[in-house]
C-alpha cells in the first residue's frame, strides 16, 4: 500500500516538473514570414500566382504555387539581414524569387519610415518595389551587386536600406537553395582554409603556369577592336595610333598575403613592411603592369581612389584608396620580367573578401571622345588562389557561416553613404565651423550692424537652400523619438549614420547645447526656422505690419510647444507609428523635405504658419515647435552665459527687449534662455552708438570730457545675464 501511494506521488511529481520544463523553455522564435504570409495574397505578391506552400522548418521560406505547381520561393527581407531603416527599425519587404534566381514579386508588408508612412505618394513606393522584379540575382553575384538606384527625392536613406536588404536576403536564399547555381561556390567556401604549411614554386614562370600569378595582356588592337564594338562613332573616330600588336596594357596579379606566395616574390624586408602593414583579417594583392595604359592612372592622386581597377568577388567590390597602396620596390622572383609599374594594394577585413573563393580585377579603359566626357570599357583578369595553398576543414553543412558577415554588411552600407555625401558633409562642416567661430567672437562679429544683418541673412539662406531643400537636412522630432525605440528596444548606432549630415547636426546641436542653448540650431541651422525668418523679412520689406503680441499673452503661450511635445512622447510609448502621424504638427517635411509638393491640407498647414510669421516674426518656433521645446529642456544645463548685459537693461531700458524676434527678453531684462534662437540681435544693439541709451551717454560723456575716440568699455555695469546684476549708472 505504502509503495503503491510513493509511486503515484512520484509519478505526479515527474509530471509536474515536465510541464514546469515545458513552460521554461524558451518557445521557438517565431519568423517574420510566418508572422505576414497569411496577410498577403500570393497574387499581389507574384503576378498569376494563387497560393502559398508552408513554410520550410530549415528556412524561413515559403513555395509560392500557381496551379498547384511550385513557381519560387517566398521570404522577407528581415529574416535574413538585419539592416534597420531610419526608423531604427527593419523595413519588412516580402520578395518572391523563382528557381533561376530572378525575382519576380516585391511587396512591402511592414515599415516605421515616417518619409513613407506620410509624405510619399503610395504609387511611387509601389513603382520603386516594382522596380526589382526580373533582377537576376546570380548576374548580381558576378557584377558585385551593382546596379542603378531609382531614388525617391527625400527618402535616399529608406530606398538605400530597401536596396541593401532586397539585395543581400535575395542572395542569401539564392545561395542556400542553390537558385541559378549559387549554392555550390557557398559550401566551397566554407569547406577551405589558407594551408600555412603550402610552398610556392621557385621561379616566375613557374607560377604563371600553376596560376599563382595570373595576367592579363591586352594589344593595341584588341582594345581597338573592343571600341569599336561600342558601336559609337565618337570613340570610333579616335582610335589608338600605336601598332596593332603593340602592348596596351599588361597586368599580372597575386595575392601576396598568402605567406609562401609572399616568400617567393618578394624580399625580406618587403615581407616584413607587408606583415606591419596588413592588420588582423586584412590581405593585400600585388600588381605589375606594363604597356601603353596605366592600371593606376591619375585619379587616386586627385580624390584618393584608383579609379581604374576595382576587385569584384559574388556581391563585394572593393576599390582601392591611396592608404591601401604601396609602391612595390623590386620582385625577387626568378625570371621576373620587366615591369613599369609594381604596387601592392590592401583589401581591408571589414570588405568581405574571402581569399580562397574566385575573383576578378576589372581593368576600366577610357577614351577621351569629347573636351569633358569619355567613353569606358572594362576588361576582367579572372584570379583563383590554387588548390594547393587551400586545405579542407572539416564543417557541417548547417554550420556554415554567412557569405558575408551582418555587421560588416550594415558598416560598408553606411560608408557608401557617407562616401556618396562628402561635398554635402564638407559643406555642413564649414557651416559648424563659421558658425562655431562667430559665437567666440560675437563681439568682432557683431561691431558692424549692417555686415551682420546680410551675413545672417546669406547664412540663413544657405541653411534653406542647402540644407533644408537640397540636402533635406532638417531635424525633427521624430528623430528623438526615433533615439528613446533605439534606447528600449537594443541600441545600435546602425539605424543613426545611415543619415549623414542629420547625424552631425544632432551631434553638433548636442556639444551646442552646452555652450550656447538651443538656439545654435534654432536661430542659424533650422531650415524652416530660417524660412519663417526670411518670409517675415520681405514681409517687412513690403510694409506688412508687425504686430508685437501683450506680453501676458506672450507668455502664456509658451508652455504649448512643451505640452506638444509631452504629448507626442507620451503617445510614442505606445505606438512609435502613431506618434509619427501625430508629429505631423511639424510643417517640416512638407516644406522642407518634400518642397511643397503634397495633398493640399498639408500646404495649407504650412501656409498659414508661414503668413501668420509674416505678421508675428517666427510664430512657430515661438509656440508650436515641439523639437524647439524637446532642445529646449536640456539648455537648461548649459555652461555659460555669452550674452552681453547692462546694468540698465530692462529698468529703465527696453531696447533689446522691442527688438527681440521672438520676444526672449522679459520687460525686467532677463534673457529667457528656452525661448532664446541666439540670432545675436541683442549684441549688435549692446555696440550701438545710435540705438544703445548707455552707449549713447558715454559717448556725449566722452565729447563733453574731450575724452579721445575708442571702444566703449562701461566701467562697472556690464553683466554677463541672468545670474548677476552689476551697479546701474546714470
Amino acid at each position: 500500500m505504502l509503495l503503491s501511494f510513493l509511486r503515484h506521488r512520484l509519478t505526479m511529481i515527474a509530471q509536474l516538473l515536465g510541464i514546469l520544463c515545458a513552460l521554461a523553455a524558451p518557445a521557438q522564435a517565431e519568423t517574420v514570414l510566418a508572422k505576414y504570409l497569411p496577410e498577403v495574397a500570393a497574387a499581389d505578391l507574384v503576378a498569376g500566382a494563387d497560393g502559398f506552400g508552408p513554410i520550410r522548418d530549415d528556412l524561413a521560406v515559403a513555395p509560392v504555387l500557381k496551379g498547384g505547381q511550385q513557381i519560387g520561393w517566398a521570404f522577407v527581407t528581415s529574416d535574413f539581414v538585419g539592416t534597420t531603416g531610419y526608423s531604427g527599425k527593419p523595413i519588412h519587404t516580402m520578395v518572391a524569387v523563382d528557381q533561376a534566381g530572378v525575382i519576380t514579386g516585391v511587396k512591402l508588408v511592414k515599415h516605421s519610415e515616417p518619409i513613407v508612412l506620410i509624405g510619399i505618394p503610395d504609387a511611387k513606393v509601389k513603382a520603386l518595389a516594382a522596380g526589382y522584379i526580373g533582377m537576376d540575382l546570380v548576374a548580381q553575384a558576378k557584377s558585385g551587386g551593382k546596379h542603378d538606384l531609382n531614388i525617391i527625392s527625400g527618402a535616399t536613406v529608406t530606398v538605400m536600406v530597401l536596396d541593401d536588404s532586397i539585395l543581400r536576403s535575395g542572395l542569401k536564399v539564392a545561395r542556400t537553395l542553390g537558385l541559378g547555381g549559387l549554392a555550390s561556390d557557398e559550401i566551397a567556401a566554407a569547406t577551405v582554409e589558407i594551408d600555412p604549411t603550402a610552398t610556392a614554386p621557385a621561379d616566375w614562370m613557374a607560377m604563371e603556369g600553376d596560376g599563382t600569378l595570373r595576367r592579363l595582356s591586352l594589344d593595341v588592337g584588341q582594345v581597338n577592336a573592343a571600341f569599336d564594338g561600342l558601336n559609337d562613332p565618337r570613340a570610333n573616330a579616335k582610335p589608338e595610333t600605336a601598332p596593332a600588336d603593340s602592348i596596351f596594357a599588361e597586368m599580372q596579379v597575386a595575392l601576396v598575403s598568402i605567406p609562401a606566395i609572399a616568400q617567393a616574390l618578394l624580399s625580406l624586408d618587403e615581407q616584413t613592411n607587408l606583415k606591419t602593414w596588413l592588420k588582423l583579417g586584412d590581405h593585400a594583392l600585388m600588381i605589375a603592369g606594363k604597356g601603353i595604359y596605366s592600371f593606376k592612372g591619375s585619379g587616386y592622386v586627385r580624390g584618393g581612389i584608383f579609379d581604374r581597377i576595382v576587385l569584384v568577388q559574388d556581391d563585394v567590390s572593393v576599390r582601392f584608396h591611396d592608404r591601401d597602396h604601396k609602391r612595390l620596390v623590386g620582385i625577387t622572383a626568378k625570371g621576373v620580367p620587366d615591369f613599369t609599374e609594381t604596387d601592392l594594394f590592401r583589401i581591408p577585413a571589414d570588405s568581405g573578401f574571402d581569399p580562397t573563393r574566385p575573383f576578378r580585377i576589372q581593368l576600366l579603359v577610357q577614351r577621351q571622345v569629347a573636351a569633358l566626357e569619355k567613353v569606358f570599357i572594362t576588361f576582367d583578369l579572372a584570379y583563383q588562389l590554387p588548390a594547393h595553398y587551400l586545405r579542407n576543414i572539416p564543417v557541417p553543412v548547417e554550420t556554415v557561416a554567412p557569405a558575408q558577415d551582418e555587421t560588416a554588411a550594415q558598416t560598408a552600407l553606411w560608408q557608401k553613404i557617407w562616401h556618396g555625401k562628402k561635398v554635402e558633409i564638407a559643406v555642413l562642416a564649414a557651416m559648424l565651423s563659421v558658425l562655431t567661430l562667430v559665437f567666440f567672437f560675437q563681439g568682432l562679429a557683431t561691431r558692424n550692424a549692417r555686415g551682420f544683418y546680410w551675413f545672417r541673412i546669406g547664412f540663413l539662406t544657405v541653411t534653406l537652400v542647402f540644407l533644408g531643400w537640397y540636402a533635406n537636412a532638417q531635424l525633427s522630432v521624430v528623430n528623438l523619438m526615433a533615439l528613446f525605440g533605439a534606447l528600449v528596444d537594443g541600441f545600435s548606432w546602425q539605424a543613426f549614420l545611415l543619415d549623414p549630415l542629420t547625424f552631425i547636426l544632432w551631434f553638433s546641436v548636442a556639444a551646442s547645447l552646452l555652450f550656447w542653448g538651443r538656439g545654435a540650431y534654432c536661430g542659424w541651422l533650422c531650415p524652416f526656422g530660417a524660412l519663417q525668418e526670411l518670409t517675415n523679412k520681405i514681409a517687412r520689406a513690403l510694409h506688412i505690419p508687425q504686430w508685437t503680441l501683450p506680453w501676458g499673452l506672450h507668455e502664456r503661450l509658451w508652455p504649448l510647444k512643451y505640452m506638444i511635445f509631452l504629448g507626442l512622447f507620451g503617445v510614442s510609448l505606445m505606438s512609435i507609428e502613431q506618434a509619427e502621424h501625430w508629429a505631423e504638427v511639424e510643417p517640416f517635411k512638407t516644406a522642407i523635405v518634400l518642397k511643397f509638393v503634397r495633398a493640399w491640407p498639408f500646404v495649407a498647414y504650412v501656409v498659414a504658419l508661414l503668413v501668420a510669421g509674416l505678421f508675428v516674426e517666427r510664430f512657430f518656433c515661438r509656440y508650436l515647435c515641439p523639437l524647439g521645446a524637446a532642445l529646449a529642456i536640456p539648455a537648461r544645463l548649459r555652461m555659460f552665459d555669452w550674452l552681453k548685459r547692462y546694468a540698465d537693461c530692462g529698468t529703465p531700458c527696453r531696447t533689446c527687449a522691442n527688438n527681440c524676434m521672438v520676444q526672449a527678453i522679459h520687460p525686467t531684462g532677463e534673457i529667457n534662455p528656452n525661448e532664446c534662437v541666439n540670432c545675436l540681435n541683442c549684441q549688435v544693439l549692446y555696440q550701438s552708438k545710435t540705438l544703445c541709451p548707455v552707449v549713447i551717454r558715454q559717448v556725449k560723456r566722452r565729447a563733453a570730457v574731450g575724452s579721445a575716440e575708442g571702444p566703449i568699455r562701461p566701467r562697472g555695469d556690464l553683466i554677463n545675464h541672468p545670474n548677476v546684476k552689476g551697479p546701474k549708472h546714470v
